[in-house]
C-alpha cells in the first residue's frame, strides 16, 4: 500500500497546500434582485444574519439564496441547460466549484481580481481559485475550520500530564472517562445529529490521524484499529450525541462538558459565556493532528443576468470591514489581511487561538474537504456515518463492515472519476480504494 507523507506546515501555508491539490428550482427575487446562491451559512440564523448583517451595506440588492451541497452543479447547470440563468453570484467550498469549471458554468474573473490588489489574499488561495486552468474562476470568500471546546469543569479531570493543547485521542478517552467515573455522567459530545457535521470529523479529523489518509486507507488495518478504538471512546460519549446538530446548546446547557464541532456552531457558548469555556486544537493520533480548513469563494455564473453587479458583491463581500464583520457575524475568518479590532468578541478570540495552534501544531496533518464527488459528495459522506453507525453504535465487526463500506466507496469514486486529494497521496485518475 503506498503511504502519503504527512502534510506538516503552518497554518496559512496548510490552507494553501491543501487548495492547490430544466432548473431544479427557481428562487423568488425581484427584478431588480441579483440572486447570491450559496452552499454556505445555510442554518437559518446564519442566513438571516447574512441578509441583515453582512448585506446590510452591500451596493446592489441581494437575494441570498441557500443550498445544499450536492445540489448547487445540478443547480446551475440546469439554469445553463435550460438557457435563463437566475443565479448571478455563487458562493461554495472549492470542491463544490471544481465540478463547475470543467462545464465551463463559471465566468473568468481575471477583471474582477484585477480591482482587488490592495486586499492581499494569501497567493496560493488564488491560485487555487483558477481551479486547475489558467483564469480565475473565483474569488477566495472566507475560511473556517472544527475545533474542541471544554467547560473549565472538566479541566481538573485531565489526565496526568496531558496539555489541552496537545491532547491524543488516547488521551481524551481517558480524560472522558475520568469525568464518567468522577460524576457518573457522560459529558463528551459529538454532533452527530441528522443536522450535524460528524462526516467531517470522520473525513478530516479521524481518518487522517489514524491512517495517513481518507480514501486509500478508508479499509486498511489502521482503519479497523481505528473504529475499534473510537467503539471504546464511545462509551464515554453523550448518548444524545445521535440527536446533536450544534454543539453550542449542549455545551451551554451542562448537557456536555467537551465537544468538537465547526466553530461557528460553536460560537453562541464561546460568546456568551467565554469565561466559563477554553478552546483548543483536535487530538491527535498515530499518524498526525488531522484537522480540515475549509475555504469559501465567490464566483459569477457564465451568463449571469447581473453580472456587473455580481462582481461589484465581491468587491464589497472582501473589504476588510466587511470580513470583519462576517467574522463577527458567522464566525468565518478573513481570507485578506485585516486589523482584527479591539473590540473583537472574546468567545472570536477564543476560537481564533485554537485555530492558530492548530494550523501551528508541529504534528498537523492538514485535509482537505472531498474534492471532485459533485452531487454523489452526500453518499460519500453517508458511508463514513453508515461505518459509524454499524461499528460504533451497534457493534459490527469493523472489518467485515470496512469491506462492504470499501466496494461501495469504490463504486463512488469510480462513477465520478475523483482523484485523491489530501492527506492521500496524488493519484493519476480515480483515487483508489486500497
Amino acid at each position: 500500500m503506498k503511504k502519503a507523507a504527512p502534510f506538516r506546515r503552518s497554518f496559512a501555508a496548510a490552507l494553501a497546500g491543501l487548495l492547490l491539490g430544466a432548473a431544479a428550482w427557481a428562487p423568488a427575487a425581484r427584478a431588480e434582485e441579483l440572486v447570491f446562491l450559496s452552499t454556505q451559512l445555510r442554518p437559518i440564523e446564519s442566513a438571516q444574519k447574512m441578509r441583515t448583517q453582512i448585506l446590510a451595506g452591500a451596493p446592489v440588492p441581494t437575494n441570498f439564496v441557500t443550498e445544499q451541497p450536492p445540489q448547487l452543479g445540478v443547480h446551475v447547470r440546469a439554469e445553463a441547460q435550460a438557457g435563463k440563468p437566475v443565479s448571478s453570484l455563487i458562493g461554495g467550498l472549492h470542491g463544490e466549484l471544481l465540478p463547475l469549471a470543467g462545464t465551463r458554468n463559471l465566468a473568468p474573473l481575471d477583471d474582477v481580481l484585477g480591482s482587488l490588489t490592495n486586499r492581499q489574499i494569501n497567493p496560493a488561495m488564488l491560485e487555487a481559485g483558477k481551479l486547475g486552468g489558467s483564469q480565475q474562476l473565483y474569488i477566495p470568500w472566507m475560511q473556517a475550520t472544527y475545533i474542541m471546546v471544554a467547560n473549565k469543569q472538566a479541566l481538573p479531570f485531565l489526565p496526568a500530564g496531558a496539555d489541552i493543547n496537545a491532547l491524543t485521542y488516547e488521551q481524551l478517552a481517558q480524560w472522558a472517562g475520568n469525568i464518567q467515573e468522577k460524576t457518573g455522567k457522560r459529558l463528551l459530545g459529538f454532533p452527530a445529529g441528522p443536522t450535524g457535521l460528524m462526516p467531517r470529523f470522520f473525513e478530516g479529523y479521524l481518518y487522517p490521524s489514524f491512517t495517513g489518509g481518507v480514501v486509500r486507507s478508508f479499509r486498511s488495518p489502521d482503519a479497523e484499529r481505528m473504529w475499534t478504538q473510537f467503539r471504546d471512546l464511545w462509551k464515554f460519549v453523550n448518548p444524545n450525541s445521535t440527536n446533536y446538530g450544534f454543539m453550542q446548546e449542549p455545551l451551554l446547557s451542562g448537557d456536555v462538558w467537551i465537544a468538537f464541532d465547526h466553530v461557528a456552531r460553536l460560537m453562541d457558548a464561546l460568546s456568551r459565556k467565554p469565561d466559563d469555556f477554553v478552546a483548543f486544537p483536535a487530538p491527535a493520533g498515530p499518524k498526525g493532528r488531522g484537522w480540515m480548513p475549509v475555504v469559501a469563494g465567490l464566483s459569477i455564473a457564465n451568463g449571469a443576468p447581473a453580472a456587473a453587479e455580481a462582481a461589484k458583491l465581491i468587491e464589497y463581500l472582501t473589504r476588510p470591514a466587511v470580513q470583519i464583520e462576517t467574522l463577527k457575524a458567522v464566525a468565518f475568518f478573513p481570507v485578506v489581511q485585516v486589523e482584527m479590532s479591539v473590540d473583537l468578541d472574546p468567545g472570536l478570540r477564543l476560537a481564533a487561538d485554537a485555530v492558530a495552534k492548530m494550523g501551528a501544531a508541529p504534528d498537523s496533518l492538514v485535509s482537505a474537504l472531498p474534492i471532485g464527488l459533485d452531487q454523489r459528495g452526500g453518499e460519500f459522506d453517508k458511508l463514513f456515518m453508515d461505518t459509524f453507525q454499524r461499528v460504533v453504535l451497534r457493534g459490527e465487526p469493523p472489518r467485515a463492515v470496512l469491506d462492504r463500506q470499501g466496494e461501495a466507496m469504490k463504486r463512488i469514486i469510480a462513477d465520478t472519476k475523483a482523484a485523491c486529494w489530501a492527506p492521500d497521496a496524488r493519484s493519476d485518475g480515480p483515487c483508489p480504494v486500497e
